[in-house]
Formats: structure tokens, sequence, C-alpha cells
């Protein structure tokens, strides 16, 4: 069996030592040949030394430089060292690579992505930022160039196997589960004072730091929300978020005859990444199997919008469309590094969020270049009120 060559951006964070991880059992399946990362140069060469891929690239040259001189000192062969987004494209349209693996946080993964989609690669998608930020571009690249888009994310891959073999036309809506991240049964008097060290403390999932802060404010389910309506094509008023706290039933669809086919299993991201890699096959991984007879009980309930404010304005977003949800995204980020910082409160993420979409106009039919614009102007916007609200701290 010829081995499948795939690259990864995001190589060192949970989604990328994940697909690592399907690799690593699945030697005579997969190979690594292409690496992206960002500063983490201790796990990259630990990464390079046991994959030996063609090429790597890290955030900038002095990183490069380091990683280089780590190598060197431990007598660890290396490939092509690259940097920065220009290294990150370059991974991504790896001529031996027939996939990859876009695993970036946050909108850095959109033109590495869009340069995969144009070299001719399938695209497992983790990333939902870049389908944030540009769906349209997004799905009418992959259109033009005919490959594969093939969702990672656990609650789009729940989706999508639950709507094979169903036509399109009978369905009815996505029901996307939350699992209302660690402040479900907190009251809003208590998440006025919530410590980034309790917002990072997820009950079900181990993530990176960046999109447990955003299952904390819901907006992580807001965001996918966005990503469903863009892989899906499907209008924003099908779709529909339930919590459910258990993380078991990783997501649903409705048909028009009422019958709902739900996806199941444990909360496990090598599950879907294996799919991914694999459709239409499917792999016989290591991950334990779900006990129904253990979990005994799964409970749904209607997501908190007045104290979850964040998935409301993902919903707004994603009605305005344009450049309205790239700017909602780049708020987003800024405002979570500045929470994770200490800088901000809990509830001044979703407030510094909607001082910027209130003073963005949105470009009715933008090309890449307004979305990355758009994108440029909400950091700076969100930076600003920041600065504003920390002065009078």
């Amino acid at each position: 069996m010829t081995k499948k060559k795939i690259s990864i951006i995001g190589s060192t964070g949970s989604i990328g030592r994940s697909t690592l991880d399907v690799v690593r059992q699945f030697p005579e399946r997969f190979q690594a040949v292409a690496l992206g990362a960002g500063a983490n140069v201790a796990l990259l060469a630990e990464q390079i030394a046991e994959f030996s891929p063609r090429l790597v690239s890290v955030i900038d040259a002095s990183v490069a430089i380091e990683l280089e001189n780590l190598l060197h000192s431990q007598s660890i062969p290396f490939p092509e060292i690259l940097y920065g987004q220009e290294g990150y494209c370059r991974v991504a349209a790896f001529p031996e690579s027939e996939m990859l693996v876009s695993a970036m946080v946050g909108s850095a993964g959109l033109l590495p992505t869009l340069a995969a989609i144009e070299a001719g690669k399938n695209i497992a998608l983790a990333n939902k930022e870049t389908l944030v930020a540009a769906g349209e571009i997004v799905t009418r690249a992959v259109s033009a160039a005919n490959v594969a888009l093939l969702p990672v994310d656990s609650e789009h891959s729940a989706i999508f196997q639950a709507l094979q073999g169903n036509h399109r036309e009978a369905l009815s809506r996505i029901l996307l589960t939350a699992s209302g991240g660690p402040f479900l049964h907190a009251s809003r008097r208590e998440l006025e004072t919530v410590t980034p060290e309790a917002a990072l403390r997820h009950p079900n999932w181990s993530m990176g730091a960046k999109i447990t802060i955003d299952s904390a404010t819901l907006m992580n389910k807001g965001l996918e929300v966005i990503e469903a309506h863009w892989l899906f094509g499907v209008p924003v008023e099908q779709i529909a978020v339930h919590v459910h706290p258990e993380s078991v039933v990783h997501s649903m669809v409705e048909y028009v005859d009422g019958s709902v086919i739900a996806q199941l299993g444990i909360p496990d991201m090598r599950i879907p990444i294996a799919y991914a890699m694999t459709y239409p096959e499917r792999l016989k991984t290591s991950c334990p199997t779900l006990d129904l007879f253990r979990v005994r009980e799964l409970h749904f309930y209607p997501p908190d919008m007045e104290k979850f404010p964040c998935l409301g304005l993902a919903f707004d977003a994603c009605r305005k469309g344009a450049t309205m949800p790239a700017v909602l995204n780049a708020a987003n980020e800024i405002a979570v590094h500045a929470f994770l910082k200490k800088n901000i409160g809990f509830y001044d993420i979703p407030g510094v969020i909607r001082e910027v979409m209130e003073t963005h106009t949105p470009d009715a039919k933008p090309d890449l270049q307004a979305i990355l614009t758009a994108d440029t102007w909400a950091r700076r916007e969100a930076s600003k009120i920041i600065d504003a609200r920390m002065a009078k701290m």
C-alpha cells in the first residue's frame, strides 16, 4: 500500500499532535512530509527526529535559527527550514504532499490553506477561522480546484457523517452541540471575576489556550456556526446550538420527516482526524470505544445568550456576512489574548468585539485583500479599545 503523504500546519498544537499520533499508529498508511509550527522549538525538534519531514517552517527567523542550532546540538539530521507566512504557504503546498491538515489556530491559517487548495491538495480542515473569515472565497477555490474539503472539528465531522447517504433537500436543521465549557452552571456575577486559569480548565477536552477560552465564552461554537454555514451550504437560520455537557453526541442533523441522525463517540480528536485523513474509509484506531451503559444519561440545554453573548455576536456576524465575520474573528483573537494576559476581564471579551463590530462598515463583495484589510483594521481597533479600558482600571 502506498503511503499517503501529508503536510501539517500547526504540528505542535493539540490537533497537530493528535494528527501525528494517527501517523504514528499507522506508519504503513501515512507519512508526514512537511510540518509548520510556531515557536515550540523543543517539541518540533522531537517531531523532526521521529518523522523526518523534508520541509519545516516556524514563526520567524529567530526561531528558525534557534531550531537549527538545537538540531545541530542533538545531531539530528534536519530538513530545509523556512519561516513566516511564506514558509507556512510552502509547507501547505509542498509538492510531495497529497493532503494538508490545516491545524493552525486563528486567521493565520487562511493563506496557507488557500495555497494548498490552489496547489491541488485535499484539505483536512481544523482551522475554522479560514472559513469564518473567507468562507465564500475558500469554498469557491475548493470548487475551482476540484479538491476535497474534509472537516476535522468533531462537530462538523459529525454533521458530515450524518449527511452521508441522504439527500440535501431533505435537510431541515443542523444541530451543533456545545459542551458549555467550564462555566455552564456559573452565574453571571461569578463570571464577572473569573480568571484565565479557571477558564482554561475545560471539563472534557484537552485543547490549546485560545480555543479553550473560546469554549468558555461559547465563541468557539459561534465560529463553528459560521463554519457550518459554509461547509454545508446551509442558511444560518437552519443552524441551532444545543448545549450538551457530556460531549458524547458530537452533533446532529434533523431531516424534514422528523428524523434526527446523531454521531456519538468519546471526546478524542484522533477519531475525526483519522476519518478525514482516510475518508471514505475508517481505521481501527487505538481510541477507547463509547460505553453507553457507563454514560447512562445525556443532557441537552438551550444556550444562555445573555450569559454568553459571544454566541449571539457570531450569529449576528454570520447574518450580516461580507467582512463582518472576519472582523468578529480578528477582534476576538485580540480580546482573548488580552484576557489571557489579564489585561481585561472575561466579559470584556464580548464587549470589545461588540464595539469593533458596531464601528465596522462591511465591504459588500469582498475579495481576499478586502478581507485581510478588514482583519488588520479589526485588530487595530480592538487593541485601541483594550488600551482605553486598561487606562481606566
